[in-house]
């Protein structure tokens, strides 16, 4: 399994994955994108964890096939540290490829960025998260109260970190 930069080739991945409103409710979007704006997200990206402060890597298989994406975001240079995400879309899921994406998300986390820490806000009832963020390596930290809006009402989260 690898994790490479996000292509143009991808922008239908892209579209399926962030328009899935079932993932909406782990993210921080609410509302559908356009094919022209994830087009244009691709074409505009610095494709620099420096300067967009965030960085989208495709996960794929041993057969090259893209099982999903993984997530560095809100970088912080100066304090060592970003957050951490990661999206197996459903035929792949439970299948080891999230963990494994984790696993060489914090290797390149480490050895590329030379990051002290990532951490990860995982909702409290997402039993399958929290269970992959801790096999992952990540600590709970501690509970966030309300943090996330899930439908009309407002839900604990969980805060992880992983010492890198």
């Amino acid at each position: 399994m690898t994790l490479r930069a996000i292509e143009p080739e991808d922008l239908d991945v892209l579209y399926q994955i962030e328009n899935d409103r079932s993932l909406w409710h782990v993210g921080t979007t609410n509302v559908p994108y356009s094919r022209y704006t994830l087009h244009d997200y691709l074409a505009t990206s610095a494709d620099d964890i420096y300067a967009d402060r965030q960085l989208r890597l495709v996960v794929e298989d041993d057969q090259q096939q893209v099982v999903g994406m993984a997530d560095l975001v809100h970088f912080d240079p100066q304090h060592q540290r970003a957050e951490a995400g990661i999206v197996i879309m459903q035929p792949y899921r439970r299948q080891g490829y999230a963990l494994q994406a984790l696993q060489l998300l914090a290797d390149y986390a480490l050895q590329t960025l030379h990051l002290y820490q990532l951490y990860a806000i995982v909702a409290a009832d997402n039993e399958a998260a929290l269970h992959l963020f801790q096999q992952a390596g990540y600590e709970r930290q501690g509970t966030l109260r309300g943090w996330l809006r899930q439908g009309h009402q407002q839900v604990d989260a969980e805060l992880f970190q992983c010492f890198l």
